[in-house]
C-alpha cells in the first residue's frame, strides 16, 4: 500500500476549502487540477474521527514524518481515528485528483448512534482507546452525494446547512455498508454461500444494466428464494435490487456525460432508457437537474 512518488513529478502546496458546520464538525475539499503533486495539511487533535473520500485520481496519505504511506485510490473511501494521539492530516494529491473529508468530534458523532452504542463497533467501551482505520469503496449512494458536495451551486449562506444535511446523508450510506454490519443482528450475512450469491446477483445487474433480469429471474440464476435475495441484498448493499441499480446508472450516466463523448439520448441507451425524456426525468430525480445542465456547469468548472 506504500507509494513512493516519483522525483519526476513537481510539487506544490495545495489549500483545503474548509466549511465550518458547527462545533466540533467540518468539511474539507480541494481539487487538484494541475500537473503537479500537492501537498495539502490540516491540523487535526485526538478527539475527531476522520473520513477520506478520493473521488476522482490518488491521494496518498503520509504518516510519521514520511515513514508510512496510504494509497487512497479512486472512489475510495479511508476511516481514521486515534484517540491517543494527534493525527494531523498530510495528504500529497495526485495531479487531476479530488478529494472530500468529513471531520467530526467523537463526542458529536457517539451522539449520532446513542441508541445503538454497540453498532460502531471501533467505538464500543472495549474498543474506544483503540486507534482505528478502515478504507473501502465508495458506493453509488454514496457517490451521488459526494458530487452533489463538490458540484456545489447554491447561495454561499447555505452551503453549511447543505452540507451538513449532505454529510449526515453520506455517513448513513457508508455505515450502512455490509463491512460494518453486525453479524449478530444479520444472522443471514452468517453463510458465507449465501453471500457469495449475492454478490454475483450484484454483479448481474451491473453487467446488465440496460436490460436487467426481474427479480424473480434473477433469485432463480443465483439459486437463492425471492426473499433471501431481497432481504440478503439489502442487508449487504443498503437497498433494494432496483434502488442500488438506480443509483449505479445514474453514476454510469454522470460519469459518461462528463466525458463529453456522448450525447444526452446516447448515455440514456447505455444505462438502460429507450426514450430521452425517461432518462432526463431519472437523471433529475437524482441530480436535482437535467444531464444538460449538469453537463454546462460541469464545463463551466473546468474552464
Amino acid at each position: 500500500m506504500d507509494l513512493n512518488i516519483s522525483s519526476s513529478k513537481s510539487v506544490a502546496r495545495g489549500t483545503f476549502e474548509e466549511t465550518f458546520l458547527e462545533d466540533g464538525f467540518f468539511v474539507l475539499m480541494h481539487k487538484n487540477e494541475n500537473n503537479d503533486v500537492e501537498i495539502l495539511e490540516r491540523e487535526i487533535d485526538s478527539s475527531y474521527l476522520q473520513f477520506h473520500f478520493c473521488t476522482k485520481g490518488l491521494a496518498v496519505f503520509v504518516f510519521n514524518q514520511g515513514n508510512y504511506k496510504l494509497n487512497i485510490n479512486e472512489e475510495t473511501s479511508l476511516l481514521l481515528y486515534n484517540p491517543q494521539r494527534n493525527l494531523p492530516i498530510h495528504v500529497e494529491l495526485q495531479p487531476h485528483s479530488w478529494i472530500v473529508s468529513a471531520v467530526i468530534s467523537i463526542e458529536k458523532f457517539h451522539n449520532l448512534f446513542s441508541k445503538d452504542a454497540n453498532y460502531v463497533t471501533f467505538l464500543t467501551d472495549e474498543n474506544k482507546d483503540k486507534k482505528y482505520y478502515n478504507d473501502g469503496k465508495i458506493n453509488p449512494s454514496m457517490a451521488v452525494v459526494l458530487n452533489q458536495m463538490i458540484s456545489y451551486n447554491l447561495n454561499s449562506s447555505v452551503k453549511p446547512l447543505y452540507f451538513k444535511g449532505k454529510v449526515y446523508e453520506l455517513l448513513s450510506h457508508y455505515f450502512n455498508r455490509s463491512e460494518d454490519a453486525d453479524v449478530e443482528q444479520c444472522p443471514f450475512l452468517v453463510d458465507e454461500v449465501n453471500v457469495a450469491k449475492l454478490k454475483r446477483a450484484k454483479d448481474i445487474v451491473v453487467s446488465r444494466m440496460a436490460e436487467p433480469p426481474t427479480l424473480k429471474d434473477l433469485a432463480t440464476e443465483v439459486d437463492l428464494s425471492l426473499k433471501k435475495l431481497k432481504e440478503g441484498f439489502k442487508q449487504i448493499y443498503g437497498d433494494t435490487v432496483y434502488g442500488f441499480l438506480f443509483d449505479y446508472k445514474m453514476e454510469v450516466a454522470r460519469k459518461l456525460l462528463e466525458s463529453g463523448e456522448f450525447n444526452v439520448n446516447e448515455v440514456g441507451l447505455k444505462v438502460g432508457y429507450s426514450t430521452a425524456s425517461h432518462f432526463i426525468a431519472a437523471f433529475k430525480k437524482k441530480f436535482g437537474t437535467t444531464p444538460k445542465r449538469y453537463v454546462s456547469s460541469t464545463n463551466g468548472q473546468k474552464n
